[in-house]
């Protein structure tokens, strides 16, 4: 574990100056926010300055890095053999998760195995993503990996696939093992990141940028739902923990743009002096970036986690501060080696976590090819 959690710390990429990209307020670059990750990543010009190095570069180490941490957790991965694997997504209106299905479909194809992505109809819609796993449980499939709505909506379908002999998979949003156990039920692999990281990070170049403190608040997306829990924990614990920072302020938006946009109007109204915002994810920032250009606010942080096309169109032009990444090109290229294993009978005791990245305005550009 402890070289699990080295390996996930010299991944993390905060490449950040003291301020937000869009602030009115100067800032003093002499007074960054301290950096994790390699020293190579750590070394790399700024973008800015027009003496960096290839674009590319930086994306291509993290890529190289992300191997290393896979190969090491996952061990000799045996050749497919014609296994027909399902996945079970939480929603394509999200474009995160449409992205997912894209990158599951092109990693399948190079990998040589069939995959066969499916999801409910929205975000919030647990019984029809439950509807849609009790449907493949009764199909052909070797493994089926599922992204939960929430941490037990798909319990009775996983039960039903381990009583058919299906493989299961959880990936990302974890599933509630305690209560599976309960039910009858198990995983045989989990592939995920660590969601309280993830909010602890962001909260910590926040911090960073905000040298004299202020009123900051948090975005939550749907109660219940492991990633946005983990977000919202990780994120607290390090606010509540600053001395000149106050978290004014909490609100589930259940990842809808519009509870968002209202959310945050509330909060401006409630606290003018607002200093900063995350969202647990890209969907709800950038609905926060409307509310306040709405308010023709410009000196607010906004982070958001997913690093979406829109977020990164958003970082490039300062409307956000940082968006928490991982690449789920190979994200899903580790879940399916994870499901060819596991379908031929390797077995698993731990989790595999995925490196993390924080991208921000400042080093958007050297990662603009990231995915």
């Amino acid at each position: 574990m402890k070289k699990l959690l080295a390996l996930l710390l010299a991944m993390l990429l905060v490449v950040s100056c003291m301020a937000g990209c869009g602030s009115d307020k100067a800032t003093d670059p002499g007074s960054a926010a301290p950096t994790t990750g390699s020293d190579e990543l750590a070394n790399q010009p700024d973008a800015s300055t027009g003496d960096g190095a290839d674009e590319a570069s930086v994306a291509d180490e993290l890529y190289a890095e992300f191997d290393k941490s896979m190969a090491e957790q996952l061990g000799d991965v045996p050749a497919p053999n014609g296994e027909k694997i399902g996945a079970v997504i939480i929603s394509l209106t999200n474009q995160f998760w449409a992205n997912m299905k894209d990158c599951y479909e092109t990693a399948a194809e190079k990998l040589g195995v069939s995959i066969d992505v499916q999801t409910g109809t929205t975000e919030g819609d647990t019984q029809s993503q439950l509807d849609v796993l009790m449907t493949m449980a009764d199909m052909d499939y070797d493994v089926i990996i599922v992204s939960p709505i929430d941490g037990t909506n798909l319990i009775p379908g996983i039960v039903k696939c381990n009583e058919n002999g299906i493989k299961v998979i959880n990936l990302g949003p974890g599933v509630d093992t305690d209560a599976l156990a309960e039910a009858g039920g198990h995983l045989d692999g989990k592939i995920t990141v660590n969601f309280k990281e993830q909010g602890a990070t962001v909260a910590n170049d926040m911090i960073a940028r905000l040298p004299e403190g202020g009123e900051v608040a948090i975005l939550q997306g749907l109660t219940g739902a492991g990633q946005s829990e983990g977000r919202t924990a990780g994120a607290t614990d390090v606010l509540e923990a600053a001395e000149n920072i106050d978290l004014v302020a909490s609100v589930p938006c259940d990842w809808d743009a519009t509870k968002a946009f209202d959310a945050t109007k509330d909060i401006l109204t409630a606290h003018p002096d607002l200093k900063g915002i995350f969202a647990c994810n890209d969907v709800m920032a950038l609905a926060a970036v409307e509310a306040l250009e709405a308010e023709n606010r410009t000196d607010v942080l906004v982070y958001g986690v997913d690093f979406t096309d829109d977020a990164r169109a958003a970082l490039k032009e300062g409307k956000m501060t940082g968006s928490m990444s991982y690449s789920s090109v190979k994200y899903t290229e580790a879940a399916l080696q994870l499901a060819v294993a596991i379908a031929q009978g390797k077995e698993y005791a731990d989790p595999i976590y995925l490196p993390l990245t924080l991208v921000t305005c400042d080093n958007v550009a050297e990662l603009d090819d990231w995915a």
